[in-house]
């Protein structure tokens, strides 16, 4: 019974939000007269009247049924998240419901994960249908999901011209495991390259996001990350991006692994040149050291092709490749794809997972990737991507102050600024429309791929309207929203 409560107080907290939404609407229509008339009110009580009514989706304030919902919760919470106010509860494509009732254009897709949108019919189908067949049985025994997900994976990489050697899968439950998995894989490869154990250093690049567990952290060379944790894992080395001539003296004969984001997605948008990704993946094969291609954000299909590195020439192909977010559209699950020089050191007993590749997960990522491997899809994307990137230069045009850069590759885009992008997030959000950050002063652009142009233009009005809000003075809006890097989930 004790089960049933907090899901009654939801619903009721719902059903009242609801009801009050209606009120809401017919107050907004006579906030203006309101506002007039008024005129013995304090003035930031007027000023708050007139901002309700100007604004759609005006933040809840500390009286509302959402925020009564979120302090009853709060104290049995972690505070490892500092939230926006808003609290969905219920998601549409590429639409999200608040527990105002109210609707919002998502352009962050839950950080680059609901590629197919919120609560695809196909999605929720086979979840309901597998529920009722085989959840889980754990790693100790086959199921037939498994092996299925691994297959499709391994085809789908080499028809779309990705990893031409790719073996075998790793299968797991997120992309800080997915990556763990591969540091642990080229640890294990140095060993047996070099049984003396002095072949153990892993190099990764400033900027980068590998995740939140010791090893994964270890990689992540940011230093609010890592100090809270210090020390981290030995024997991991650092480089900068996109500097071929920094190279030879960062991967040396001591190193077992490197690691490294085609398109670095947390760390600001930033694109690996063609040039540095050859001249990194040349000197790993000259000292034999695993190379390792994060994909987590920018693969499946994000930038128009399977694999973001598909466009890079076959000596630049990776020995490994991790994904997850977009592999579950929201259900939790990652991957490691190995070619056969590493599958050939991997043993029984070097690595597991009690959940990973249940059967439930399985046959979902299996639809996931079907989806996604998707040439007429994938065209899409391309296309998608060039009408944003038109409206970005618009706006690149319009703010010339503002706007500093555009970066990025399909679906995954970001506008680097020369000031705080915080008000803008806000200004979109009472607007109707969720958008991210990441790196330093970057507006963060990675909705559905099956978002509609239709879409696009709507999103776009709202972030010319919240940019022109955000750089007027005395327009600025209140709130609060945190960058895409405390965000992550990995």
């Amino acid at each position: 019974m004790s089960l049933r409560i907090p899901a009654k107080r939801v619903v009721a907290t719902l059903k009242a939000s609801h009801a009050s939404s209606s009120a809401n609407a017919i107050f907004k229509r006579n906030a203006s007269q309101a506002t007039a008339a008024a005129t013995n009110l304090p003035q930031e009580t007027r000023n708050e009247i007139y901002r309700n009514a100007t604004l759609s989706n005006p933040d809840p304030p500390a009286d509302s049924a959402t925020a009564a919902l979120v302090n009853e919760q709060a104290p049995y919470m972690l505070k490892t998240y500092a939230r926006p106010p808003p609290m969905f509860v219920k998601g549409e494509g590429c639409y999200l419901w608040d527990v105002e009732n109210r609707k919002y254009l998502d352009f962050t897709a839950g950080i680059a994960v609901n590629a197919l949108g919120h609560c695809d019919p196909e999605m929720a189908r086979i979840i309901a249908q597998q529920a009722k067949t085989l959840i889980h049985t754990s790693n100790l025994y086959h199921n037939p999901w498994i092996g299925a997900l691994s297959e499709l994976l391994v085809k789908k990489t080499r028809e779309a011209g990705g990893m031409h050697d790719a073996q075998s899968v790793f299968i797991c439950n997120s992309g800080t495991e997915a990556n763990e998995a591969a540091i642990k894989f080229a640890r294990k490869s140095g060993k047996v390259v070099d049984p003396s154990g002095e072949k153990y250093e892993v190099v990764s690049f400033n900027n980068s996001f590998h995740g939140r567990t010791m090893g994964a952290l270890s990689a992540t060379p940011n230093p609010k990350y890592q100090k809270p944790f210090a020390p981290m894992l030995p024997g991991f080395k650092y480089g900068t991006y996109n500097d071929i001539d920094g190279i030879n003296d960062l991967v040396t004969e001591k190193t077992c692994g490197v690691i490294v984001e085609p398109i670095q997605g947390e760390g600001g948008v930033n694109v690996g040149t063609e040039e540095f990704l050859v001249a990194l993946a040349k000197r790993c094969r000259e000292v034999g050291a695993v190379l390792i291609y994060d994909e987590i954000q920018c693969g499946l299909s994000r930038t128009g092709t399977f694999w973001a590195h598909a466009s890079l020439p076959k000596s630049a192909h990776p020995d490994i490749i991790t994904t997850a977010k977009a592999l579950g559209n929201g259900f939790p699950i990652g991957a490691t794809i190995v070619n056969t020089s590493v599958a050939e050191k991997i043993v029984v007993g070097d690595h597991g997972t009690t959940f990973g590749g249940n059967p439930l997960g399985g046959r979902l990522a299996h639809y996931i990737v079907s989806r996604l491997s998707d040439p007429n899809l994938q065209e899409s994307v391309v296309a998608k991507s060039k009408i944003m990137v038109k409206h970005l230069e618009q706006l690149q045009k319009k703010y010339p102050e503002l706007v500093k850069e555009i970066r990025g590759k399909g679906l995954i885009l970001g506008l680097q600024l020369t000031q705080d992008p915080t008000p803008i997030v806000t200004a979109a959000r009472e607007r109707g429309l969720l958008i991210i950050t990441a790196g330093k002063n970057t507006l963060r652009f990675v909705p559905s791929l099956s978002i509609k142009e239709e879409e696009i233009e709507e999103a776009f009005t709202i972030l010319d309207e919240a940019m022109r809000v955000a750089t007027s003075p005395g327009e600025h809006p209140a709130g609060k929203q945190v960058s895409g890097e405390v965000d992550s989930p990995n």
